[in-house]
């Protein structure tokens, strides 16, 4: 059986700052504080989670966190991604021009108009993307190859010529 988990032993420094901690009107900090406070006190991850009405393993991260990185793990890190990946590479761009330059009954749709909705359906369908992907993912890709979406939406017009007349269908 593993030895139970506790914070190293505090000096005065970061006692005092985890007990300020106690007084934050930060949520987050707060929580901290009296996880690091409590483990400093030998008491196991499972009591204190018991304790506060919160997961086991909020537990051991906070833990954690305050042994890689001390007192400044009291501070909430944003939640955004570090690094993203785009859906769509320079080569995805370019299949997806060339899919709009279709009309969407190609693919079995009902509608002759595509929508940034259709598209992202459409993509799916076709292998482009592995999952579904919002309007604002198919939307960027567009902006990326400088199209503006209304020019896309009309892309597909059949012009018959009859006569000296031009006839968009």
């Amino acid at each position: 059986m593993k030895a139970p988990l506790y914070v190293r032993a505090l000096s005065p420094v970061e006692q005092a700052g985890i007990k300020a901690g106690l007084h934050s009107s930060n949520v987050f900090t707060l929580r901290r504080s009296q996880i690091l406070l409590a483990s400093s006190r030998e008491q196991r991850p499972k009591e204190i989670a018991h304790n506060l009405g919160c997961a086991t393993q909020t537990i051991r991260n906070a833990i954690h966190a305050f042994e890689q990185k001390g007192l400044e793990c009291l501070k909430q890190e944003s939640s955004r991604p570090k690094t993203v990946r785009a859906q769509f590479d320079q080569a995805r761009c370019e299949a997806l021009r060339a899919l709009l330059h279709q009309t969407p009954r190609t693919f079995g749709k009902t509608t002759s108009c595509w929508t940034l909705e259709l598209a992202a359906e459409v993509c799916v369908e076709q292998g482009l993307t592995g999952s579904q992907v919002s309007l604002e993912t198919i939307r960027l890709a567009l902006k990326n190859l400088g199209v503006g979406w209304q020019r896309a939406k009309y892309w597909i017009t059949s012009v018959r010529r009859v006569g000296a007349y031009e006839i968009s269908v």
